[in-house]
């Protein structure tokens, strides 16, 4: 594969992300840092491959001479002096880990951490063991599937927070919301929440409501933390476990993630 290519092939992978939040963008790139500063040599690499770029983080890399950039759902690693970057896993050959895996685990915890419970739709037992956050849509197949088996993941103590990101997007190339995101207003804005949502994931299309809601902003947020697709299921400690899994499989996942392992 060419430079060419491969730029040309990495530009495209964060301008699909970047689209839905060129404002919020702006309002980044415009932070007030000294001109040759390496954060901002990095920040204006990363504005010259992809112009659009959300660039939302950018942090010194354990690899020397590199920061770490999350930019459009996207984790990769460019020189102090903005002449190289890196798009890959960076793995700590003596401990056998991923250090990318830790950083994005370390910045969705944050980021998800800021989502009020209020604005979640939650299916929790009594005294819940593990919580999982998951990015749903009310049309995906195995997103069906997983609310099918909700009484059993509760049953093995998870809680399921559900955030709404619709597949379609929010609005459709004609501009006008799609008919998905105008499901899941509804469905935010429904007096029974729970009720409504377990009702359109079998397939009932929720009473037309609209309220002030935060299903844009849960999509947005999606985007950010390099969502491609429904479920999308993040454990405590921020780690992306998985789509659909299985009430034991999910678990066993949520254990190795919990902070207990138990």
């Amino acid at each position: 594969m060419s430079k060419k290519y491969w730029l040309m092939f990495f530009s495209g992978m964060l301008a699909v992300h970047a689209g839905a939040a060129i404002a919020q963008s702006a309002a980044v790139s415009a932070a007030p840092t000294a001109a040759n500063t390496p954060e901002n040599i990095v920040r204006q690499t990363l504005h010259k491959l992809v112009p659009k770029a959300q660039v939302d983080q950018v942090t010194p890399s354990p690899l020397p001479g590199f920061y770490q950039v999350i930019a459009s759902g996207h984790l990769v690693y460019v020189s102090n002096d903005g002449r190289y970057l890196i798009n890959g896993d960076l793995i700590d050959a003596a401990k056998g880990v991923s250090l990318s895996d830790d950083a994005w685990a370390a910045y969705r915890k944050t980021e998800l951490a800021k989502v009020p419970v209020s604005e979640r739709i939650v299916f929790a037992p009594e005294h819940p063991k593990y919580t999982v956050t998951v990015f749903t849509d009310v049309t995906c197949p195995y997103c069906r599937v997983l609310h099918q088996q909700i009484d059993a993941l509760n049953k093995e103590g998870i809680a399921v927070q559900y955030l709404a990101w619709p597949r379609a997007g929010v609005t459709g190339d004609d501009g006008k919301p799609t008919d998905t995101y105008k499901e899941m207003v509804s469905i935010w804005c429904a007096a029974d929440r729970k009720d409504a949502f377990t009702e359109a994931k079998q397939g009932h299309v929720p009473k037309s409501v609209d309220c002030k809601n935060p299903v844009e902003d849960q999509f947005n947020l999606g985007l950010k933390l390099g969502v491609t697709g429904t479920p999308s299921v993040y454990a405590e400690d921020g780690t992306l476990i998985g789509g659909y899994l299985s009430p034991s499989d999910m678990l066993e996942a949520v254990k190795a993630h919990s902070g207990t392992g138990s």
